[in-house]
């Protein structure tokens, strides 16, 4: 019955691992023997059997190979995949093309799960990470004392670059193991302290398992919002740390959703928005600062955001709709807000900081509008006054917190 179900689909996407057809089961085999039509790599095609069947190679980029195999819709299609395909995979990509009811999946153990076996690592307990055309920079995040990472390679090079990252972070003293054609014939493992890591003769396929030691004296990150001012690489215009904690708290991220940065500073409010999560997304908006943002960006784990170099509200124009929006700055331009407002949805939540008191009018008539709570915050840092320690205050911050809950006509 389940064999008759997935046969009635035409395309089957099935996950292959390094042992090949021996170790597929009897359905997989059995799709791949009535397909029409095979897709995958270099890798996976070289395991089959020669025949005359068409076969579609992938090539980059790779949205125009997926085109093509759209266009056999109505043919039966098998494309081979390696591990799960789910896991960082085609099949992620395939899903956003479409429809599940259209494909068969069938996985194979994942990289991690099998790492996890060699290893004896409960995968429940590890941080998962690919970076397979993705930054090095993402690591930042995922490093603290006692953290177990997997991490998926790009290539021969890529245990390299993170005994690099890890040694210049604090942690050259974490176990780094290279698992090379993991389930394989040939496969092999190297372990060596990232701080001496030296090995060039890495096979392409592999993974990279780090068991995370910090080096005398190093305090990681927090992955909470309201990092020490010090993080950050500015010119004067940053959202202190206080103000930050107590400004993420109001803009309330939570995992999948996007942030409009609006007038950015240096982006320490999407960077920390974007920590909260792996899957917390950003667009930071700004006119002067962007390397600043960058430089940041990529030293604090969210080499991702994504960084609109302009000033609102013409910037916002063709941004896809956020779930929150933060703005710290500009908010007296004419439509700034206004624009802001309109592109909410539903339940949408919108915070703006300001210090002058032109913002504070702008942000007087909003509330009168459409509600909202106004919160006047008041930081004092004691610092050194000759022998002693005195107090000095930061500027006050009036801050706007609003949710979009209904539509409201504005005059």
């Amino acid at each position: 019955m389940i064999e008759r179900y997935m046969t009635q689909k035409w395309l089957s996407v099935i996950g292959i691992g390094e042992d090949g057809l021996a170790g597929l089961s009897p359905i997989a085999r059995s799709l791949i023997d009535r397909a029409e039509v095979l897709v995958g790599g270099d890798r996976h095609l070289a395991m089959l059997p020669e025949d005359d069947r068409e076969r579609l190679v992938w090539t980059a980029p790779i949205q125009g190979s997926i085109d093509e195999l759209l266009h056999r819709r109505g043919q039966t299609v098998c494309v081979l995949a390696s591990g799960d395909p789910l896991c960082y995979g085609i099949g992620v990509t395939l899903l956003r093309r479409m429809p599940l009811a259209e494909m068969t999946i069938l996985p194979a153990p994942s990289t991690f799960s099998l790492a996890c076996s060699r290893l004896g690592w409960s995968l429940t307990e590890v941080e998962t990470i690919s970076l397979c055309h993705r930054p090095p920079e993402l690591l930042h995040t995922y490093l603290y004392p006692g953290a177990k990472l997997l991490i998926l390679s790009e290539g021969k090079q890529t245990p390299a670059i993170v005994s690099k990252l890890l040694t210049q972070r604090g942690f050259g003293n974490s176990t780094m193991t290279v698992l090379e054609r993991v389930g394989g014939s040939h496969e092999r493992h190297v372990t060596e302290i990232a701080c001496k890591w030296h090995e060039t003769d890495l096979a392409d396929l592999n993974a990279i398992a780090v068991e995370c030691i910090a080096d005398p004296g190093v305090i990681p990150l927090p992955r909470t919002p309201g990092l020490p001012d010090d993080a950050y690489q500015h010119d004067g215009q940053l959202t202190k740390r206080e103000v930050r904690s107590l400004t993420l708290s109001a803009l309330a991220p939570t995992p999948g959703e996007l942030l409009w940065d609006v007038g950015a500073g240096c982006g320490s409010i999407a960077i920390e928005w974007m920590r909260t999560h792996p899957r917390c997304r950003a667009i930071a908006i700004e006119k002067a600062r962007t390397q600043y943002i960058a430089d940041n960006a990529a030293a604090l784990g969210t080499p991702t955001l994504h960084i609109v170099e302009g000033k609102a509200p013409i910037a916002l124009h063709d941004l896809p709709q956020p779930h929150a929006i933060f703005i710290g700055g500009g908010i007296t331009a004419d439509g700034t807000i206004e624009a802001c407002w309109e592109a909410l949805p539903q339940g949408g939540r919108l915070v703006a900081n300001v210090v002058t008191i032109a913002g504070e009018q702008t942000l007087f008539q909003w509330q009168e509008k459409v509600g909202g709570t106004l919160s006047r915050i008041a930081i004092q840092r004691a610092e050194p006054i000759g022998r002693f320690l005195g107090w000095r205050s930061l500027a006050p911050i009036t801050q706007w917190s609003v949710v979009k809950w209904a539509a409201v006509k504005l005059e």
